[in-house]
């Protein structure tokens, strides 16, 4: 334990239960004016061993500018909300995400990414696009497709209204998309060309054959 109190991070993950943090943990946190991520509520994950459902629980990450050590984010957490004493540091943002949502498990039980929460500056959107990139790729395409968008304009407004978390992923990607969109475009004109010319020779085969 002397070693892990003497470790130091800028970055630490922590848990909090759902029936022993206070009500108002999103408010104590704010007033930590310290950047922080928080899984949903994980209350359908099983204990293996007992086949139990597990106590409903959150995992969090705080986010400092400077280096703490394990005891002074253990105690910090402790004294605001309640947690339990351990900490740890966060090696893998991507499988902080990965282990918020069980996006890479399928044998555990998923959860939603729109119930993440986060405060005082921490970018979410920046963060889960970083993050979910494949998944999210996938997602806009078949965004496009689906909606028959063939302006790039179209694709942000619908995503602002539809979907905002897909926003940041779209701006970082602007030249792929708007490619994309403008070889669909392309290609829907071009077929349109080549239907009215196949009419326009089905007629003239027509009138030469009268």
């Amino acid at each position: 334990m002397t070693k892990k109190k003497e470790q130091r991070s800028n970055k630490w993950a922590f848990l909090i239960y759902q029936d022993s943090a206070p009500e108002n943990y999103l408010d104590i946190l704010e007033e930590l004016h310290i950047p922080y991520v928080l899984s949903p509520w994980h209350d359908k994950d099983v204990n293996k061993s007992t086949g139990e459902i597990k106590k409903a629980h959150k995992h969090g990450a705080l986010f400092f500018e400077t280096l703490k050590s394990y005891s002074q984010v253990s105690d910090l957490l402790k004294d605001k909300l309640n947690s339990p004493a351990h900490v740890e540091v966060v090696m893998s943002p991507k499988g902080m995400y990965d282990y918020f949502t069980h996006a890479e498990n399928p044998d555990k039980s998923p959860y939603n990414i729109e119930d993440i929460e986060s405060g005082c500056g921490f970018e979410l959107d920046k963060f889960i696009a970083e993050q979910a990139t494949d998944e999210f790729l996938n997602d806009i395409i078949d965004l496009i497709e689906e909606n028959h968008i063939t302006e790039f304009e179209d694709l942000v407004k619908y995503a602002r209204e539809n979907n905002y978390l897909l926003l940041s992923l779209i701006i970082d990607k602007t030249y792929f998309f708007a490619r994309f969109i403008d070889s669909k475009r392309f290609r829907a004109r071009q077929e349109k060309i080549d239907q009215e010319k196949g009419k326009e020779t089905e007629e003239e085969d027509e009138t030469d054959g009268k």
